[in-house]
């Protein structure tokens, strides 16, 4: 099964691009009542082909959309429209452009939604469901979106920018950048993690390649991280909430999850349910799509 790909406008009039994996809403026609829709957010730098692995796993028991957020991808890349409202307001546009959720005045689309989002996805998929309210019936934070960067990294945006450049020998060709994509997990490399793969960059004609994102929607990303508050956002988050946890050497990171369900609990919400893979990086949706998938389709009843 390939995914459809399909583009809304967002309030703003920026274009987002957006992968149905059932062929967008006239194809299936109206979702049965109770079934599930699913949004997916990729992760920094990064594009809605990196949620393949999870999306085959759901699209039999869910409608499956994942996006590119602006600035990555296929989406337009304005020079601003990175704050948190703006940028909700892009996955709001394409859940109800993909027939996952009800346009305001008209009936709702039957069933409920779930919003899942990895790192830089996560703090989006955060501020989706924050603005969602009860429209949102799930959130899964996918080895992100529960933490201050600021104070976790002790790093301005821009000291964070450059420590994560990519290395020139790695940028050198097309096949010295998939090498290293493959190099970081060999066991779960293949024909959909390398479209992934090829889909974050642009060959040259030189025949190098450069990150597909362009620098100034990169640069205001990274600016939309650092302005993330996730104790200010996920006790006022209605839906159920999942964490999903990679390495932790020093236990920081649990601790942080365990302050913010202790503030969802005073404010009322559910718990936050923490699954944890200490032994694993942080592309979780790559190194275990199956838990990752599970995780989705337990919030989407």
């Amino acid at each position: 099964m390939e995914p459809a790909g399909f583009v809304v406008a967002s309030d703003d009039g920026t274009r987002i691009h957006f992968l149905d994996w059932d062929g967008g809403p006239e194809a299936v026609g109206p979702r049965p009542a109770g079934a599930p829709g699913v949004l997916l957010l990729h992760g920094l730098a990064s594009t809605a082909w990196s949620w393949t692995p999870v999306a085959r796993r759901l699209r039999r028991a869910a409608r499956v959309v994942a996006m590119d957020l602006r600035g990555h991808g296929l989406s337009d890349a304005p020079t601003d429209g990175y704050e948190p409202d703006t940028l909700a307001g892009d996955a709001i546009a394409v859940a109800e452009g993909a027939g996952l959720l009800s346009l305001p005045g008209h009936e709702g689309a039957a069933g409920s939604l779930v919003v899942a989002g990895i790192g830089y996805g996560a703090i989006v998929a955060a501020w989706t469901a924050h603005a969602l309210g009860d429209r949102c019936a799930g959130l899964v934070l996918v080895d992100g979106g529960w933490e201050d960067l600021a104070a976790a990294t002790e790093a301005t945006p821009a000291e964070w920018l450059a420590a994560i450049e990519e290395p020139p020998e790695v940028l050198a060709s097309m096949d010295a950048w998939l090498a290293d994509r493959a190099a970081f997990d060999p066991a779960t490399w293949g024909i959909d993690e390398e479209r992934a793969a090829r889909a974050q960059v642009v060959e040259t004609a030189a025949g190098r390649v450069k990150l597909a994102v362009h620098p100034h929607a990169l640069a205001a990303s990274v600016r939309a991280m650092w302005s993330y508050d996730p104790s200010a956002v996920l006790p006022t988050v209605e839906a159920r909430l999942v964490a999903i946890l990679a390495r932790d050497e020093d236990g920081s990171r649990a601790a942080r999850l365990a302050e913010l369900a202790r503030r969802r609990h005073a404010a009322g919400r559910s718990p936050i349910e923490v699954v944890t893979f200490p032994g694993r990086g942080h592309n979780l949706v790559r190194h275990e799509p199956a838990a990752v998938a599970a995780a989705v389709l337990s919030l989407a009843g």
